[in-house]
This record gives structure tokens, C-alpha cells and sequence, in this order.
């Protein structure tokens, strides 16, 4: 059963419910947009905790090797991921419920609006109809009542034995009149009852009935599209669910990494010193006089014993001690080897940097030296002095080191494999001058891996490579970057079809 069929009658009602139902949908958009703030809020506040309990301080301490450390801090960057999925939970809420929510409920309360428009029009028109009919019906009431009195005055003047012929005649056409005039009145009358009784037809039984179905229909799509809004509440959250469970899953493996023994030797590994422990103290006889000085025994100082169980705070005067000295020979063996160990691989990474730089801006060099118009090589000269000057200075300090490392007992990659060398071919573009022989010798951690691709890049424009060094690339073209920009413009490139080359930097998109 229908709306227009079983409450023609109840107009107000259906009005108020429809505004009640769109109340109501109203309502749940806020609601929604107020969950979407706490979540909002919610993720904030978790990346504030996360960044609150994430190491700071020295790189050393950042990136320490203990796997409890290590666990916490995974942790700590899985709940970091976790925010971002309350985030994207948030803004799907907003877009799938809130705003295609609101734009449908725009259209419905138009519509609503359309159709109690419609209603209070029709009840107008009937309205109208019937106070014309009143209208008629009082006029047939008069002119009736006019004409009655008319033919009894017609009546009395043809009893009255006064009255003239003249009289009588002009009784009798009042009366005439007045009759004829009623009868008008009379037909008009039911002429207007009879298209009110059609119109009220229309109204009860057609017009109102349409207009309620269809107020009937707006409620119902408003409480299916208000029911799909409540499914997206749940089906949205169930959809991140997945994401939320790798967070949780990574959390719980990320515990099991933990390693108690590992962790204790690797304390061990970073602190200990490698001195023996100290001797006993030999007891001194002071009965049997001084003994001389070359038959006193080891034994360890006040000084010594307060150094070994003291708080890990420095004092007064350890304030005021010099910096370390640069062959840590301040350090006790291990640790010092392992300083030396730790700043030869330092020297040897620079090193291999330099060398790469140099070895870019020597292709360069030969680039422009084929081709003028590309550029002038010797604005390269500058940079290439710079960096000869660098690799000397490195080589010298990895040397320095290696010898010191030799002094503890380490063992030196460099002097082990001194046959194993990296060699780069600078002769044609830097004078011995520039850069000595021994610069080109290094050993195997410094292999050359230009075949390596540095990074992934896409042409941006079309590029004829038409200069020796160069090599052409089409717009839209995925190409592997074997070497960055030096600083000249300039980038080493392949191609998918293995050709290689130099491309400006401005023409590619690193991806």
C-alpha cells in the first residue's frame, strides 16, 4: 500500500516525516565528519608518539646494532604506517560517505521541495474552485429569494382590485425578470458545483496520490542511500583492515627479531678494550729495606682502580683533556683497531667518489674537445685540478691509516691485494702535473661499476645526439643513469638497446 492511497488525508504528517528523515541523514553526515576528525586527530597523534620515541642524537647512536633497538624502532615505523592507514580510512569516510552523501541529499531536498510546492498549488486551485462555487451558490440564494418575492408582488397586485393593467403587466415582468435571473444563477450554480466536484475528484483521488507516491519515493531513496551510507561506514574500515593487519603482523615479527645473546655480544664486540686484566698486588716489605726499583711488581694505581668503576660522566678535568688524537692511540687496542678500520673505510668511500667525479669530468672534457659547441673544456680544468688535489690528499690519509692499522695487528685490504688496483685512465685529461702516477692505484673495493645504474630517469624531450660521447633519446624514453651530473650539465646514460652516452641533465627526470 501506497502513501497517496492510504494517507490522502494526512498531508502535515508526510510532511514532517520526510523533513525528519532528511534531519536525520544530516545528522549522520556530521557524524561521520566528526569520526573522520578522530581519525584525523588519532593519526596525528600517533606520528607525534612515534617521533617522540625515535632515536635522536648522534649517528652513532641512530644507527646502533642492537636487535632490541632495532625491534623498537620498526616498531615504531610500522605505527607510523599504522597512522597513515587511519589517515586514508579518514579521507575515504569523508569522499564515499560524507560528500556523495551530501550531493545526493542536495538532490532529494530539491526534489521534496518541487513536490510540497506542487501540493500547496493544488490546494489552492481547490480552494479557489470552491469559493467560487460559494460564490454562485449565494447568488442563486439572492436571485431566488428576489424572484419569489417578485411573483407574490405580481400575485397581490392582480388581487389588489386598485391596481391598474399597467400595474399588473409591470408586476408580472419583475417577476418574469427575476425568475429568469434566478434561473441563470441556478444553472451557474450547478455549472460550478459540478467542476468543484470534478476538481475535489482530481484532488483526492489523483493529483495528491501522484504527488504523495512520489514524496513516498524521495524518503525511500533517502533511507537507501542513507543504509548504503551506513554499510560504507563498516565496509570502508573493513577495507583497511588488511593494511592495518601487515602494521601488526610486521610489529609482532619484528619482536621475534629481538636477540638476547646476539645483543650481548654485541656490546661486547663495541666496548671491549682487549687489556688483561690486572695483576695482583705483591705485598711490599718495608722490614727487608727498599727494594730497588727494577724488582718492583706491576701493580695496578688508585687512579686506575677509581677509572674502572667510575660513572660514565665526565669530570672537571676530563673536560679539560685535549680532543682525541688522530691515530687514536689514546684507545685501548681493539678499540682503536676498529676506529682505524672504521675510518680507512670512510677514506676509501670519498676515494671512490672522487675517482668516479674524476673520471666523469675527464669524459666530459674529452666531449668538449670533440665537439666546441657543447662546451669549453677548459672550464673543466678548475674542477678537475680540485679533485686531483683531493685524491692525493686522500690517498695519503688512507695510507697514514693503513700503517697505523699494521701497528695493532690489523689487517690492511690495501696492502693485501696491492696488485688487485683500481685503475682509472686519466692521461688524456689531466697532465702528471695535475695528477700524479700512484693516484691511479686503489685497491679491489674500488672496482669500476659505471655499469651499475645509479638511478632510473625518463627523457623529457627529444635529443639528437649527434657529437662523439653523446648518445640520442626520444621523448618519453626510460633510460638507466649510470652516472649523475658532476656539476657540469651532463649526464651518463643507457639505453634499453644498450647504447650509451652522455645527455643534458635538463633533459631527463630522475623516477
Amino acid at each position: 500500500m501506497d502513501w497517496g492511497t492510504a494517507l490522502w488525508d494526512q498531508h502535515d504528517a508526510i510532511e514532517k516525516h520526510t523533513q525528519l528523515g532528511l534531519d536525520l541523514a544530516d545528522r549522520y553526515v556530521k557524524f561521520v565528519k566528526e569520526r573522520t576528525d578522530i581519525e584525523q586527530l588519532y593519526a596525528k597523534q600517533l606520528r607525534a608518539l612515534c617521533k617522540k620515541y625515535s632515536r635522536r642524537g648522534s649517528k652513532e647512536d641512530q644507527d646502533t646494532k642492537f636487535t632490541n633497538q632495532q625491534a623498537f624502532q620498526e616498531v615504531l615505523n610500522e605505527l607510523n604506517d599504522y597512522a597513515t592507514h587511519r589517515e586514508q580510512l579518514a579521507d575515504n569516510m569523508s569522499v564515499s560517505i560524507c560528500t556523495e552523501l551530501t550531493k545526493h541529499l542536495y538532490d532529494l531536498k530539491l526534489e521534496r521541495k518541487t513536490l510540497l510546492v506542487e501540493v500547496k498549488k493544488a490546494q489552492q486551485n481547490l480552494e479557489n474552485s470552491f469559493k467560487q462555487l460559494e460564490l454562485a451558490k449565494k447568488r442563486f440564494e439572492k436571485e431566488w429569494k428576489e424572484a419569489e418575492k417578485a411573483n407574490l408582488q405580481a400575485e397581490r397586485a392582480e388581487q389588489d382590485s386598485n391596481s391598474t393593467k399597467v400595474d399588473v403587466d409591470k408586476a408580472r415582468q419583475n417577476a418574469h425578470q427575476r425568475t429568469h435571473a434566478a434561473d441563470e444563477c441556478k444553472n451557474e450554480y450547478a455549472a460550478q458545483l459540478q467542476k468543484y466536484n470534478k476538481e475535489q475528484n482530481n484532488f483526492y483521488h489523483s493529483e495528491m496520490p501522484s504527488i504523495f507516491n512520489k514524496l513516498q519515493e524521495v524518503d525511500e531513496k533517502r533511507i537507501k542511500k542513507l543504509a548504503e551510507g551506513y554499510r560504507l561506514f563498516a565496509d570502508t574500515e573493513r577495507k583497511m583492515l588488511p593494511g592495518i593487519s601487515v602494521c601488526l603482523d610486521k610489529i609482532t615479527a619484528a619482536s621475534n627479531k629481538t636477540k638476547e645473546k646476539q645483543d650481548s655480544l654485541t656490546l661486547i664486540e663495541q666496548h671491549k678494550s682487549g687489556l688483561a686484566p690486572p695483576v695482583d698486588v705483591e705485598f711490599e716489605d718495608y722490614s727487608q729495606g727498599i727494594k730497588p726499583a727494577s724488582m718492583e711488581a706491576p701493580h695496578i694505581s688508585r687512579g686506575r682502580i677509581k677509572h674502572l668503576f667510575k660513572k660514565n660522566k665526565a669530570g672537571p678535568l676530563e673536560k679539560n683533556m685535549p680532543p682525541p688524537v688522530e691515530d687514536f692511540s689514546h684507545l685501548p687496542p681493539d678499540k682503536r683497531k676498529k676506529r682505524l678500520q672504521e675510518r680507512i673505510d670512510e677514506i676509501k668511500k670519498e676515494l671512490h667518489k672522487e675517482m668516479d667525479k674524476s673520471n666523469g669530468l675527464g669524459r666530459m672534457k674529452e666531449v668538449y674537445e670533440k665537439n666546441s659547441q657543447l662546451g669549453d673544456p677548459t672550464s673543466l680544468e678548475p674542477q678537475i685540478n680540485q679533485i686531483a688535489h683531493n685524491i692525493n690528499k686522500l690517498k695519503g690519509e688512507l695510507q697514514r691509516y693503513e700503517a697505523w692499522l699494521s701497528e695493532v695487528g690489523g689487517v690492511s685490504t690495501h696492502s693485501n691485494n696491492h696488485n688487485n688496483t683500481y685503475v682509472t685512465v686519466l692521461e688524456s685529461k689531466l697532465s702528471p702535473s695535475q695528477l700524479s702516477d700512484d693516484v691511479y692505484e686503489f685497491d679491489e673495493d674500488f672496482d669500476d661499476d659505471d655499469d651499475v645504474p645509479a638511478a632510473q630517469c625518463l627523457a623529457l624531450y627529444d635529443f639528437d645526439g649527434a657529437s662523439e660521447g653523446a648518445v640520442s633519446m626520444e621523448a618519453g624514453e626510460r633510460l638507466s643513469m649510470i652516472n649523475k651530473d658532476q656539476g657540469d650539465g651532463w649526464v651518463h646514460v643507457r639505453r634499453i638497446n644498450g647504447d650509451e652516452g652522455y645527455v643534458p641533465a635538463l633533459y631527463i627526470k630522475i623516477i
